[in-house]
């Protein structure tokens, strides 16, 4: 070999070790983008591109409960792994937009038990009677699965010294909306019940609806209780009972326009959200497409009274 080209394999492995280790720098930094709040020693949340997750992590394993991302899902194991011995890993995927849904986040593949309310699973392409279809591009490219376990009503874990309940509700978001009870910590997940960011989706093309969403939140705005939502920080009932209150006032605000015949634009016009928009206009929800969201209950007639228990 001569000397030049001895020059030029030099040049090319040094090119190929510099791009490893930009990748590998690339994914720490993914790693280090997972936040982590310790609640107890047994239970953490962490906070991810994708959403919160709450875990229960202990002597018996660990469960998951919420919607981690693809790119946490090293992190997580690595850090779950550091505070149980067992292997055992249970994680129940909350229901997302199809847009923003990673599947599994890889935990099967990992050998976890992965499970998902049935009708989530079912907008995915899983729980069919019969062969299940192919996964979406989205899924092949992120190198997911959709979950192999379906529910139904209840999923309850005895684990880790806590009893958890996960429990279906009436359609709010969607009609797979379930909550997570963690009843030793008084800690409960919402989901995108709460969203946390901003201001609530109602996805009438996933079963949900306004009456739905608000009787869910009734049952938490207890200041006793932790509350984890779909993204954003830790809090309390408290939040809960003015996101829910801030919900009603609107919705409160559009029935009598639309009575009197006003269409959706006049009624956007009126900016019937702008005293609550500093604190709950900055998330995947804009204040017009809430709007529009509560127009749409009233035109639909699926709450054709208004009345909201």
């Amino acid at each position: 070999m001569t000397f030049r080209q001895t020059c030029a394999l030099l040049g090319v492995i040094t090119l190929i070790l510099v791009t490893l280790a930009l990748a590998g720098r690339s994914a720490v930094g993914a790693e280090e983008s997972v936040g982590v709040t310790e609640i107890t020693p047994e239970l953490l949340v962490f906070t991810t591109t994708a959403g919160n997750v709450v875990a229960s992590v202990g002597h018996d394993g660990a469960l998951l409960v919420g919607t981690p991302s693809t790119a946490s899902t090293s992190y997580i194991s690595n850090l779950l792994r550091s505070r149980t011995k067992s292997a055992v890993r249970y994680v129940v995927i909350a229901p997302q937009d199809l847009a923003h849904s990673e599947g599994d986040a890889g935990w099967g593949r990992r050998g976890a038990f992965v499970a998902m309310h049935e009708n989530a699973l079912q907008r995915l392409g899983g729980n069919v009677m019969g062969a299940p279809s192919p996964l979406s591009r989205r899924f092949t490219e992120l190198g997911v699965d959709r979950p192999r376990i379906a529910f139904s009503e209840v999923v309850a874990f005895d684990i880790n010294g806590e009893s958890i309940h996960v429990v279906h509700q009436k359609p709010g978001y969607s009609n797979a909306d379930a909550i997570a009870h963690f009843h030793v910590a008084k800690l409960i997940y919402l989901g995108e019940v709460f969203p946390g960011d901003g201001y609530p989706a109602i996805d009438p093309a996933q079963g949900g609806t306004l009456e739905g969403l608000v009787n869910t939140l009734d049952g938490w705005t207890d200041s006793a209780f932790r509350i984890v939502p779909a993204r954003g920080k830790v809090t309390n009932g408290a939040d809960v009972k003015a996101f829910r209150d801030m919900i009603v006032t609107v919705r409160d605000r559009v029935k009598p326009l639309v009575a009197a015949g006003r269409d959706e634009s006049q009624i956007l016009a009126e900016h019937l959200t702008a005293d609550f928009d500093a604190r709950w206009g900055h998330g995947r929800v804009q204040p017009d497409q809430f709007v529009r969201e509560i127009y749409s209950v009233f035109k639909s007639g699926s709450v054709p009274d208004g009345r909201i228990n």
